[in-house]
């Protein structure tokens, strides 16, 4: 099926000013449709949360929009989405909460193959409560973190697994599942970071088995913030402190203050336009019945296929240079590639690369213990990262440019 990538490119105004943009992992551009569901939100009249003035109705759609939007995203249950800052803070928020239950005895799993903000929160509540903390390795060599990996951390006083669904730094991509089934087993929970994985997966929740499940709007064309997913009756047996007249429904009582609607509304926009991708990538509207979810499932496996198959075009590049080590190898990945220089720095590749018109960072990403363990220490190396308005065109143009700076 064709894939037109210049229809899709014509909504991101960003993209007209001529910079080749490889940091999407870092978050992507955002389409016009999202900036104006934004401006009309906070310009439009708006109050507080209510259903008798259109003011009141525009701040509760926009609240109601959002949880609905999230939910066909991620598969999930409105009632389960939480809004937050950002994925970080929900994370931090979530293991405070239930660091409450844990004690001396108790053992927290957390992976170096993940970014700090899925290991620093649980190793630092565990440290509060005296749990135990014990690492699950990946293998440096392929990239992979098994599910056996994990079964093998795992004891009878095993409480929490934190573990991400793709790397940030190298794409790998764990089997959740599998790893899911395996803690369940343990009669433990699993906390999944999903920030790098959901701009790049059709996301079913109940499939992968996550007890929690963290994104970030903005590595997927939405606005800066992040959000929860979880079942409902879970989040209804933890307690956050909160103020006394605040609500104690769920998701609410996990969301101290007053919402930003104009953000919330901007979510709901990426949403749209994610369900949107595959009308825009083939010209084919779909039929009047079709739910937003099916639309996100048929768009999401239309960017991947197109994503995967440039990311196969950039490796088989890559690898025909010299000095240069590509250290994205598991089987199932992101179209995130990280490669390093035989003597010569990362930081250098990138500020070669930008003078030439082309955006590619380099650094480990706050995924600081995967690059340790990959032996690139603090320093970790330079990081691809394709979206859905990539073009073969800006990977000629790399590859180009890569090869100039590995041949000097």
């Amino acid at each position: 099926m064709t894939y037109d990538v210049e229809s899709i490119r014509a909504h991101f105004p960003a993209l007209a000013a001529g910079t080749v943009h490889f940091d999407s992992p870092g978050g992507t551009q955002t389409p016009r449709s999202v900036g104006q569901a934004i401006l009309d939100t906070l310009t439009g009249p708006l109050s507080i949360r209510g259903r008798r003035s259109r003011s009141e109705r525009n701040a509760d759609d926009a609240v109601t929009g959002f949880r609905s939007a999230m939910a066909d995203l991620l598969g999930a249950d409105p009632l389960g989405i939480v809004y937050g800052r950002s994925a970080t803070q929900l994370t931090y928020d979530f293991s405070r909460h239930l660091a409450r239950g844990w004690g001396p005895g108790d053992e927290i799993v957390v992976s170096r193959l993940d970014h700090d903000a899925n290991i620093r929160p649980w190793l630092q509540a565990a440290g509060h409560a005296g749990a135990t903390v014990v690492w699950a390795d990946f293998d440096p060599t392929t990239g992979e973190l098994p599910a056996a990996a994990v079964a093998a951390v795992l004891t009878d006083r095993t409480r929490l697994v934190a573990v991400t669904a793709a790397s940030n730094l190298i794409g790998t991509r764990p089997p959740i599942a599998e790893i899911a089934a395996v803690v369940h087993r343990a009669g433990a929970l699993l906390f999944v970071d999903g920030v790098h994985y959901v701009p790049h997966a059709y996301v079913d929740l109940a499939a992968l088995g996550a007890d929690f499940f963290v994104c970030s709007p903005y590595k997927f064309f939405g606005p800066h913030c992040g959000v929860l997913a979880a079942d409902p009756a879970r989040l209804a047996g933890i307690h956050p402190d909160k103020l006394l007249p605040s609500t104690d429904a769920v998701p609410e009582r996990f969301e101290l203050g007053t919402l930003p609607y104009e953000t919330l509304a901007g979510v709901t926009a990426a949403v749209d336009f994610l369900a949107g991708l595959g009308e825009l990538a083939t010209g084919v509207a779909p039929r009047p019945s079709v739910s937003r979810r099916e639309r996100l499932r048929t768009s999401l496996r239309l960017a991947e296929a197109h994503e995967d198959a440039l990311r196969s075009w950039l490796e088989s590049g890559l690898a025909a240079l010299p000095g240069v080590t590509v250290y994205s190898r598991s089987a199932e990945r992101t179209p995130t590639v990280l490669v390093g220089f035989a003597h010569r720095p990362a930081a250098d590749a990138t500020e070669f690369l930008f003078e030439r018109g082309i955006l590619a960072p380099s650094g480990s990403f706050y995924a600081l213990e995967a690059s340790r363990h990959l032996g690139l220490g603090e320093t970790g190396a330079l990081r691809i990262g394709l979206a859905p308005y990539s073009t073969a065109g800006e990977i000629d143009a790399l590859l180009a440019a890569v090869t100039e700076f590995a041949l000097r």
